[in-house]
């Protein structure tokens, strides 16, 4: 009984390592970088150099845009708290303030799904159709977070 509770424990621990190190060699590797996102992207729908280049440069050009977008977005979840902790300690709300806080949330969603999109076509229209479709097929939930298909 302890040989079979030995060869039992044996295998379970062989499998589950078997397990993770297969897993771990064919996780594709995902860094915060542009540089690794965009190099997985090259793999993953196999893009030409020229391709690779084109598509790089664009969104080397958004970039900045992008992050000064998310820089506003972090501003307002931070003007959110705000209103929310002035809410539980006085009860009470400045509704012409947070109309104006509203406002200019929706205004910055509007520009953030307008510059995703506006990067999303022109990366598109550097690839093949064979790549746009599995380029877009891997945004989809993406692109309907955004509220519209940006090839239409």
């Amino acid at each position: 009984m302890k040989r079979v509770l030995i060869v039992l424990a044996t295998g379970i621990a062989l499998g589950a390592l078997a397990h993770v190190t297969w897993f771990g060699a064919h996780r594709p590797a995902l860094g915060a970088d542009l540089d690794s996102q965009l190099a997985w992207m090259q793999q993953t729908l196999q893009l030409t150099p020229e391709q690779f280049a084109r598509i790089k440069a664009l969104h080397e050009q958004s970039s900045p845009r992008l992050l000064a977008l998310a820089g506003q977005v972090t501003r307002m979840r931070g003007e959110f708290a705000a209103f929310e902790r002035d809410r539980r300690t006085t009860g009470q709300i400045d509704f012409l303030d947070f109309a104006r806080f509203v406002e200019q949330r929706r205004a910055i969603d509007r520009e953030c799904a307008d510059s995703t999109r506006k990067l999303i076509l022109a990366a598109s229209e550097v690839m093949n159709p064979q790549q746009r479709e599995t380029y877009l097929a891997f945004l989809d939930p993406a692109l309907k977070n955004l509220g519209a298909n940006p090839v239409n």
